[in-house]
């Protein structure tokens, strides 16, 4: 059977194409996105040794800038209409997010326009848009007028433009929290689904959400997992108990594989042999900091921001430390592994432990700097910002299924 197309936008690492890989039941013309990081990561596990792409022969197969290919590339994009199922994916987050400074001016928010004009050129037939849940919020706190980015996004694409022969979708936009979906971490995002209004379905927008909740059972039956997970569930056997020289980074200790204790993580271990974790590497912490984790492990609140006498112990000025439980699903995972500590050791996450709480399979290896500080953060996203800023696989997984059923 010939798979459904799709082109996934602001792709980052992977994580939504990876999800549709898993379903089985889609197949990508092309990704994009502009970190050169991200996308070689992408690079490597979906097109290079996976071969999930039909990429066409006018695009290169690089890292790309979404306002360089509609300005570029227009008429190609015009010239997919009638072929392509679906445009999946949201722009960059970090504008709207509420764990942020929520800067309305933020030049990424600009990206939402670009998304509209990437819509109105292809005009596939569904469309499966995802950001925080700050995107949904107006901007009260800026000098500018509040707006809400949500609401422009529905209204742009629900427009019927006859010069454009733009039809115009239904649309519907619900919060969704991929915990109750088998993911370990409480990530709740903005899901919208659109489909062109001249398709023919017995389905409606708002039936994504219906069926996604009514076959979450169903999926995680399928896959030997519970469809609620906690971090003990998905990284117990990642424990620095015995340890080997990293593979890819001198000077640095690696974990190995402990025994599966779990069926999330024999899940994420499925087809990948080695006795090595990719990216498993270990943070070298000082002796100070050691013994400061400890000390929050033993007498800070887990799950819970850290008290102010804790604070001023340690003279504590960074906004979020927290010391995780492992008997709950993680909160929001950011690009900054020294937000939380792992709930039982005194140190930070491995990237590939990060990867765990995303639902990254084990075999999907990421690429390039493990993390990197000061003003190149602005520039470079490394493994830690890659799996931060992803959609998480699991979740992608089953809204492909979804997606696949509306048509």
């Amino acid at each position: 059977m010939s798979k459904n197309t799709y082109i996934d936008l602001f792709a980052g690492c992977g994580g939504l194409s990876l999800g549709f890989f898993n379903s089985k039941e889609w197949k990508a013309q092309f990704a994009i996105e502009k970190s050169p990081d991200a996308f070689e990561t992408l690079r490597y596990n979906l097109i290079d040794q996976h071969n999930h792409f039909d990429w066409p022969e006018w695009l290169p197969i690089k890292n790309h800038d979404i306002n360089d290919i509609i300005d570029n590339y227009g008429d190609k994009l015009r010239s997919l209409r009638g072929s392509i199922d679906l445009v999946a994916g949201g722009p960059p987050c970090q504008g709207f997010s509420t764990a942020g400074r929520r800067i309305e001016n933020d030049t990424r928010n600009k990206l939402v326009e670009s998304y509209v004009r990437f819509i109105r050129l292809v005009q596939p037939k569904l469309i499966f848009f995802e950001n925080v849940k700050g995107f949904t919020q107006k901007f009260d706190k800026n000098k500018v007028k509040g707006r809400i980015y949500s609401e422009y996004v529905k209204n742009s694409l629900r427009r019927v433009m006859k010069k454009e022969k733009f039809l115009g979708y239904e649309v519907y936009g619900k919060l969704v929290d991929f915990s109750e979906f088998g993911v370990p971490q409480k990530r709740t995002r903005f899901i919208l689904v659109g489909i062109r209004k001249d398709v023919v379905s017995k389905y409606k927008p708002y039936d994504f959400f219906k069926l996604l909740i009514s076959n979450k059972k169903t999926f995680a039956d399928s896959k030997g997992i519970n469809h609620t997970n906690n971090l003990e569930d998905a990284i117990s056997d990642l424990l620095r108990i015995q340890e080997t020289d990293c593979p890819d980074s001198k000077g640095f200790k690696s974990g190995i594989y402990n025994q599966e204790s779990s069926s999330y993580q024999k899940l994420m271990r499925r087809g990948y042999l080695d006795n090595i974790p990719d990216s498993h590497r270990f943070a070298k912490h000082s002796i100070k900091t050691i013994q400061k984790f400890e000390y929050l492990l033993k007498y800070a609140e887990k799950g819970k921001s850290l008290s102010k006498e804790i604070r001023e112990k340690y003279d504590l000025k960074k906004r979020t430390i927290i010391p995780l439980s492992g008997q709950s699903p993680t909160p929001t995972i950011t690009t900054l592994p020294d937000d939380y500590i792992h709930y039982c050791e005194p140190r930070i996450f491995t990237v590939r432990e990060y990867a765990r709480i995303q639902s990254f399979n084990d075999w999907y290896k990421f690429r390039n700097k493990y993390t990197t500080g000061g003003n190149r953060r602005t520039q470079e996203v490394p493994r830690y910002s890659q799996i931060g800023n992803a959609i998480p696989p699991l979740f992608g997984e089953q809204a492909g299924i979804i997606l696949s059923q509306l048509l």
